[in-house]
């Protein structure tokens, strides 16, 4: 009994290490983040030694198993597959990873998180079905972590939302004739972009792009487009020149002709957009609030006074401090100046919802 227990031990430990090789796989530099989320997986030999391994590369190619399997071939019968997420039970753009496990005879199965997907989950289910040992769990909070925006989107059936703002110390994102340029520091500015390399989605309302003209894309600190850039859309009933700079080449660009953030997301959705970055005015980042749809806030905070303008959110219909929004702060960071600027100071908070609106 006591050598069972060892060997159990043994085991346990082994899959742990070896789940977090799996976690490394997943985060892969060639693992895009949208839409699928970033899998691995590791396949074990009965001795305990490496057979294979896998990851998922995009929408299209194979799923981390299927990766991992093919390299494996015959020896993967009798194998224990460790992966990130539990194994797909559906058809989509690949077959399900279940069967591909169970067609390859595989012995055991030790998945981290489980699918939160309605459309993809029951993985688990099919493989005990077929008479595979399954047990799930394993660093599941680290397998969220590495697909937490994706994992949120899934569970809400709609895009993960972060609102960025910038602001001065009291609240304006814009002086009283209009300027805002530059609210935010020249660091804080350069970390914006590399926040919306994080989204693939990009959303203003038709009055930002009429007023500020903003290009909306990711660049680098020679103002270069850069990376895959996210899709740019504009929300609004208006009509809009068609030399603002939204619709130049440089990246694609919808116009969604709506002012309800229900009906955005839901059309986002559709098109596979699993996270905007709400980069809108006032108006817009009120809209999204008072519906409950803010999942993220970011705001870069600069060390300035304007004493009027516009501010950096429009009425939420508060009137008693007793009524307010209180963000739970998850991070402060101080961004330093660069070339004799002020710091700048971001913080990154998860919103409270305002009671009847969402």
């Amino acid at each position: 009994m006591a050598e069972a227990a060892t060997q159990t031990m043994s085991q346990r430990s082994l899959e742990r290490a070896t789940m977090r090789r799996a976690l490394e796989l997943a985060a892969s530099p060639d693992a895009p983040l949208w839409p699928n989320p970033r899998v691995g997986c590791v396949l074990l030999a009965p001795d305990g030694s490496i057979l294979a391994e896998g990851h998922h590369r995009g929408a299209g190619t194979p799923h981390a198993e299927a990766d991992a399997l093919a390299l494996a071939g015959s020896a993967a019968r009798g194998a224990t597959a460790v992966v990130t997420l539990e194994p797909c039970n559906h058809t989509g753009r690949t077959g399900p990873c279940s069967e591909a496990l169970i067609a390859a005879g595989v012995r055991r199965v030790v998945h981290a998180q489980a699918d939160p997907n309605p459309v993809a989950a029951g993985g688990a289910e099919r493989l005990r079905a077929a008479g595979v040992e399954v047990e799930g769990g394993l660093l599941a909070d680290e397998a969220r972590a590495l697909n937490a925006v994706w994992t949120r989107a899934t569970e809400l059936q709609r895009p993960f939302v972060t609102w960025k703002f910038a602001s001065t110390l009291d609240g304006r994102s814009a002086a009283a004739d209009g300027s805002s340029r530059w609210v935010s520091s020249t660091a804080a500015r350069r970390d914006t972009h590399r926040l919306r390399a994080l989204a693939d989605t990009m959303l203003v309302g038709t009055n930002t792009v009429a007023v500020d003209d903003p290009e909306l894309t990711v660049r680098d600190e020679r103002d270069r487009p850069v990376g895959v850039q996210p899709l740019r859309v504009v929300m609004g009933l208006r009509d809009l020149p068609t030399g603002k700079r939204v619709f130049n080449d440089r990246a694609e660009t919808l116009h969604l002709r709506t002012r309800d953030p229900h009906q955005a997301l839901k059309e986002l959705w559709v098109r596979d957009r699993r996270h905007v970055f709400l980069e809108g005015g006032p108006t817009l980042a009120a809209a999204f609030l008072r519906a409950g749809l803010v999942d993220e806030i970011v705001a870069y905070v600069a060390p300035m006074l304007l004493g009027s303008g516009r501010n950096a959110v429009a009425d939420l219909g508060i009137a008693t401090i007793g009524d307010a929004l209180r963000p739970t702060v998850a991070d402060v960071t101080v961004l330093p100046g660069v070339d004799g600027e002020e710091p700048n100071v971001r913080l990154t908070m998860t919103p409270s919802t305002i009671e009847g609106d969402r």
